[in-house]
């Protein structure tokens, strides 16, 4: 199966479903900058209640593994770090899906998503300055460079997507200067600064 159909797979469904979401994680980052092989997508999802039984309704458990319709309930309770997962039985490819809660930046990243078109298919996608903040944030906390590497890519190749007013103050309020720099350095923009993300043309 070809890498645009992991997307189908699940946002298509959220999409019938009527389900308020974004793309974000290594596939937004693949979106934003190169493309590397990932079996797992990260979406971050806004449920009601009817959003809830039509998200179970969409994942017949025929063909995935979906949480009990309580299990979810309870998850999209949690006030931070609501989370299950769904998977396509004869793929094994899996969602880890993110209830919004009371998170301020996905709140915030909620309001600025994208739709876009992979494949034929719209589906949404986190802006890019979020999924640079998530991947400073999951640096800190595990100092894998996989994530400056991705940083770098979308630099690269989305910077004029790229609000580096907003990103700066939001990096800022999350005390992630010393991510950023690094990220910055791996971007080769940290001697000499070039490109729209350089802070000194802005």
């Amino acid at each position: 199966m070809q890498e645009p159909d992991l997307f189908k797979i699940f946002t298509n469904r959220l999409n019938q479903a009527g389900i308020t979401y974004f793309v974000t994680g290594a596939v937004a980052s693949m979106i934003y900058g190169e493309p590397r092989l990932t079996h797992d997508i990260d979406i971050v999802v806004e449920l009601t209640e009817e959003g809830t039984q039509g998200l179970v309704q969409v994942f017949p458990s025929e063909e995935f593994y979906c949480p009990p319709v309580e299990v979810i309930r309870v998850e999209s309770k949690r006030s931070l770090r609501g989370h299950f997962n769904l998977i396509h039985q004869e793929t094994g490819f899996k969602a880890d899906v993110y209830l919004m809660g009371e998170d301020r930046l996905h709140h915030w990243a909620m309001s600025r998503r994208r739709q876009i078109k992979l494949s034929g298919q719209d589906f949404w996608i986190a802006p890019p300055e979020y999924v640079i903040l998530r991947k400073l944030e999951y640096y800190r906390e595990g100092k894998s460079e996989k994530h400056l590497r991705d940083i770098a890519s979308m630099i690269e190749l989305s910077g004029d997507e790229i609000d580096l007013q907003e990103l700066l103050s939001k990096i800022t309020d999350y005390s992630l200067e010393r991510e950023w720099e690094k990220a910055r350095k791996q971007a080769g923009l940290d001697p000499p600064t070039r490109g729209p993300v350089d802070a000194s043309t802005r």
